[in-house]
């Protein structure tokens, strides 16, 4: 994991004033990978309990706008957002219990990078999300 003073240094490199609810949000997301907004505001209220959901809001909006954090929202979960940014991973999703883990990009030709039908877009991404239960849902459903 990253420290403070990497912190700062990724906020200084995207062109972001260094403040403390910045750094603090960008530690939590870095601690708890795939965290939905309620525990990283949690997560920063623990050393910071005086931030407001919106600061924690408008920081989270303006690390993803500087490429510094990812926003994903699988269907039927709500938003989550993770630290790593920058390759085209995927995500594995449990269907029962919600949890997030990431996934390299398919293996062989890319599949994942090449669409059938560009329709004229330049495609740099591609979001790829597996479904299925996780190893303690896995085991408690054959309980």
């Amino acid at each position: 994991m990253a420290t403070a003073l990497d912190f700062t240094q990724l906020l200084r490199d995207a062109a972001l004033r260094v403040t403390r609810p910045r750094v603090a949000v960008l530690r939590a997301v870095h601690t708890h990978p795939h965290a939905d907004t309620d525990s990283i505001i949690r997560a920063v209220r623990a050393g910071l309990p005086e931030v407001s959901h919106q600061a924690v809001y408008d920081v989270l909006r303006a690390l993803t706008a500087a490429h510094l954090v990812r926003r994903i929202q699988p269907a039927g979960l709500v938003a989550r957002y993770e630290s790593r940014v920058g390759d085209n991973h995927h995500h594995m999703v449990c269907r029962s219990c919600g949890v997030i883990a990431d996934v390299e990009c398919a293996v062989g030709e890319a599949p994942c990078l090449i669409a059938s039908e560009n329709h004229g877009f330049s495609i740099d991404e591609a979001e790829v999300v597996y479904r299925g239960l996780c190893p303690a849902c896995s085991t408690e459903d054959r309980s």
